[in-house]
């Protein structure tokens, strides 16, 4: 079975799957977790939605991890408001 199909079936059965932010496809409304890790994936992403220049830095992802809920597209909106739009 897919690794996709396996974990829908998880899901449908009621076992509780993290997400994982290596390689499952991360879009706008991907919720933060408290599994949350700044993986390339995550990078890859963010750099589509906030221009080339985005990087990481302590401060941001002190507010990434601050524990208010969040979505990655309010992550990108966030980086994009303190560093100006993306290019």
């Amino acid at each position: 079975m897919p690794a996709l199909r396996y974990k829908v079936f998880l899901i449908k059965e009621g076992y509780n799957m993290a997400f994982d932010w290596h390689s499952d496809p991360i879009t706008p409304n991907t919720p933060l977790d408290k599994h949350y890790r700044a993986t390339q994936n995550v990078r890859r992403f963010l750099t589509e939605h906030c221009g080339p220049k985005f990087k990481l830095n302590r401060e941001f992802m002190a507010w990434i991890r601050s524990g208010a809920p969040k979505t990655m597209g309010e992550v990108a909106r966030e980086w994009t408001r303190r560093h100006g739009k993306p290019l």
